[in-house]
């Protein structure tokens, strides 16, 4: 897994539709505020309409965020800029923190109305990206931004962006995951882990069939590494650092 680190680094990229963006000052605004990682995307970005944006919004809502005035600003918007941002692992806290600052300057000031994360698939409202873009500097508040979950594959749940963190992504196998009433069980149990991936320094040096409880009297799970096999290493959401998965002890 180390050679698979070293030779694909994650990419994040925002989607950032306008009214009446000028693109040629969305990308100064995006280098100044941003820093060297970052770029426009000249190829994709157009001063223009693009139909397919209400549809790729919906797919990608974090909850029940949106309002009617976002809803209005996707199917109003008369350009799309994506902003890019790549560097090395030890990067990534910066670059995730300047790309929460980027989404912030662009509402405020360059005439941005929507923005999801092609990265994770994840679209928040405005207010959402702005409250957390106020907040950048708490890790929880970077996972909220960046870290799609749970998503539900057959038999595993499972998180999607820990790679724009520098982080491994968390999967989760159990009987019930099925059960909507205890998905907010689910979601602590994933939350828990994946903050001790993106914080704790001696996550690091976990091994498979080490135990993982969320406090001393809590259940206890079993960890095993897997490698990122859900998604080819030239797509988007591939995870070079691979998952850590839990299952019952």
């Amino acid at each position: 897994m180390d050679d698979q680190q070293d030779s694909v680094l994650p990419l994040h990229v925002l989607c950032v539709l306008g009214s009446g963006m000028d693109l040629d000052k969305v990308e100064m605004a995006v280098r100044a505020v941003g820093g060297p990682f970052f770029a426009l995307d000249h190829d994709e970005s157009v001063p223009e309409h693009d139909p397919r944006m209400p549809g790729a919004f919906e797919a990608c809502l974090a909850g029940l965020t949106f309002t009617d005035a976002d809803w209005d600003a996707v199917a109003e918007h008369d350009s799309v800029a994506y902003v890019l941002a790549k560097g090395g692992p030890d990067d990534a806290a910066y670059i995730s923190e300047r790309m929460l600052a980027v989404t912030s300057e662009l509402f405020e000031r360059w005439g941005a109305t929507a923005i999801k994360s092609e990265s994770s698939g994840l679209a928040h409202s405005r207010d959402t990206w702005l409250a957390l873009a106020d907040a950048a500097d708490a890790p929880h508040a970077l996972r909220q931004a960046w870290v799609k979950r749970p998503i539900l594959d057959e038999d595993v749940l499972y998180t999607c962006g820990m790679h724009l963190l520098g982080a491994p992504d968390v999967e989760l196998q159990a009987e019930g995951l099925h059960d909507m009433n205890r998905q907010g069980e689910w979601v602590e149990l994933i939350d828990g882990l994946a903050g001790y991936l993106h914080t704790e320094a001696r996550a690091a040096e976990m091994r498979d069939g080490e135990g993982f409880r969320l406090a001393e009297d809590a259940p206890r799970w079993l960890l095993s590494q897997q490698p990122c096999d859900r998604y080819p290493d030239d797509d988007i959401f591939f995870n070079p650092y691979g998952y850590w998965r839990l299952t019952p002890a």
